[in-house]
């Protein structure tokens, strides 16, 4: 009786709770109760980024947290609002020229696209495109992001009375234009907390300095309040409430939502998965991407639900998890359990917090993102990174940051292109002493070339390969042309083609093409594309691996053959033959 194998899911968090001890779970807490009091304030501030209700960051840090401890496959990532999806939130809404009231309406149908877009992401293995985005992009991209995050939150900050824009530039036009309207108060609010904040952070590391710094803020509003100097604060949300949203389905809302969804899914996986990556090398781990896109993924289909908005890893949230000492992803639970309690029962007191001091924190997190060193580095490394990190950086002042991320891949991939288009061809041939040397710019004697193609051979490179070679081919003295392909790459049938044609046209002038050092996978494509066949087999020397020189070496006595040459010396790329042992 046949005995039939079911399928078996397993959670990925169960991996990690094998041999788990009571250490282990005094570690977790401890890392969990630390992170969750970081995160809740810094929630507040990525919905207040964003455009939003606070509460939204704090639902959004609790679910996040949650799933990913669920779901995740890594020990130290920590999910929840960030301050690139925050931005690039803002930056997509703005640019559709949305009031607050249809953003948070359309935020439920937003977060399912999103969701949706990374589950189907990590279903066709969609993680294989973050290898193809460059250094310059992504901080290019944050660079922008910092920007046009210290301008918007200038206006809570100095209590400025300005109209919302879309893009940095518009944003600094219309600060500018009423700048008249600061007030004093929030000035010296917003520089007492940015100075007690960067006092607290440089002296007493080990408190949560942006919790405390926000309980005196507030303090210090209730003392403005007495002296009747009145300053604005957050809303309070109704202890023990957590609203339930509803997605409500409309084409021509998810026309307007998919660039926006599919901007954020994209930098959510370029985000989390670098973090990832980063901690696991750190502990000696291995992390599964395509289980983070998962994760990632039902998060933000549950915050469709939970009122909350995207979720990404946390850089800030993750090292501080990490640090702290966890040892499973139940630390990140623990904090997304505090962080339901205090969503349940710290609602209220948010009322008192001070929209100015919120702000100013969150320009100082702004700041922390532009990176001087790196970007010094990027602008004097090599003329394609200056492009690229330039080319994202300006999109992202002037346009929507959705544009800068397009405009930055875009670019670093068509420079990429350029790069790999352009096949490296030294041409080798018999000097004055009857040696085979690299050709000097003026010989115009020799009878047999040969050609040393290093790079790429593909549908790209195919134009530049072939007047390169029908240069070659020009010269009357030139009998016979061995293409040496030994470090040639990426061969296609545009390629291979093309050396069919060139051997074609060269025959008609009478000029005899060998090629020699054929990789397997070039055969391959040049066999099944009819050219070994058009060439004749006796032509074509394949790679022998035991001795790299020796397909060379057939190639020359085939040339030798053909045009009844036998008495030369040969230097053979460094290694020197006698021409009797070609005959």
């Amino acid at each position: 009786m046949k005995k039939h194998t079911s399928f078996k899911f397993t959670l990925p968090l169960f991996k990690f709770l094998k041999g788990y001890k009571r250490k282990d779970l005094l570690a977790d807490t401890k890392a969990g109760a630390n992170v969750a009091l970081l995160d809740f304030p810094q929630g507040m501030a990525y919905a207040m980024i964003a455009g939003l209700p606070v509460n939204f960051g704090i639902y959004s840090s609790a679910i996040g947290s949650i799933c990913g401890s669920i779901l995740g496959s890594s020990r130290f990532l920590m999910l929840g609002p960030t301050n690139a999806s925050a931005v690039l939130l803002l930056s997509g809404f703005l640019s559709l020229n949305w009031p607050e009231a249809s953003r948070i309406a359309a935020m439920p149908l937003l977060l399912l696209m999103i969701a949706a877009i990374m589950i189907a992401g990590a279903l066709i293995r969609a993680d294989i495109v973050i290898r193809y985005v460059s250094r310059s992009v992504v901080t290019g991209y944050v660079s922008a992001a910092a920007m046009l995050i210290i301008i918007n939150q200038l206006r809570p900050a100095l209590a400025i009375e300005a109209p919302r824009a879309a893009t940095f530039w518009e944003s600094l036009i219309a600060i500018l234009q009423n700048i008249n309207t600061f007030s004093p108060a929030a000035l010296t609010l917003s520089a007492g907390t940015i100075v007690i904040a960067l006092a607290l952070k440089r002296w007493l590391k080990s408190i949560p300095y942006v919790a405390v710094t926000l309980g005196l803020a507030t303090l210090a509003t209730w003392f403005a309040k007495d002296h009747g100097y009145v300053l604005e604060t957050l809303q309070a949300v109704p202890a023990g409430r957590w609203p339930i949203s509803i997605p409500t389905f409309s084409l021509p809302q998810i026309h307007d939502l998919l660039g926006v969804a599919f901007a954020i899914a994209f930098l959510s996986l370029l985000e989390s998965a670098s973090i990832a990556k980063a901690l696991a090398s750190q502990a000696g781990d291995t992390v599964d991407i395509r289980q983070q896109m998962i994760s990632m993924g039902v998060a933000d289909a549950v915050n469709a639900i939970g009122s909350g908005m995207p979720v990404s890893g946390s850089l800030t949230r993750s090292t501080l998890n990490y640090n702290s000492g966890a040892r499973s992803p139940i630390s990140s639970l623990t904090s997304g359990i505090i962080l339901v309690a205090g969503a349940l029962l710290l609602g209220p007191i948010i009322g008192y917090i001070p929209k100015g001091a919120l702000a100013a924190l969150v320009i100082l997190v702004g700041i922390s993102l532009i990176r001087p060193t790196t970007i010094k580095a990027l602008l004097k490394a090599t003329k394609s990174d200056a492009a690229t990190f330039l080319i994202t950086f300006i999109s992202g002042l002037l346009f929507s940051l959705d544009t800068a991320i397009y405009a930055g891949v875009a670019t670093s991939v068509l420079l990429f292109l350029k790069k790999a288009s352009t096949p490296d061809l030294v041409e080798y041939s018999f000097n004055d002493k009857g040696e085979l040397s690299e050709t000097e710019k003026d010989t115009k004697t020799a009878a047999i070339s040969i050609m040393h193609v290093e790079g790429d051979l593909f549908f790209g490179s195919t134009d530049v390969f072939e007047e390169q070679l029908r240069q070659l081919a020009t010269r009357p003295t030139i009998k016979a042309i061995i293409l040496r392909l030994k470090n040639a790459r990426h061969l296609d049938a545009t390629g291979a083609l093309a050396i069919g044609d060139f051997a074609r046209l060269a025959g008609e002038r009478g000029i005899h093409v060998i090629i020699g050092g054929a990789m397997p996978e070039f055969m391959q494509v040049l066999t099944n594309t009819g050219v070994v066949e058009a060439m004749g087999p006796e032509n074509i020397f394949p790679h022998t691996p035991e001795n790299v020189t020796l397909s060379t070496r057939y190639a020359l006595k085939r040339a030798q053959s053909l045009l009844g040459v036998s008495s030369a010396d040969i230097l053979l790329f460094g290694k020197k033959v006698d021409s009797s042992s070609l005959a």
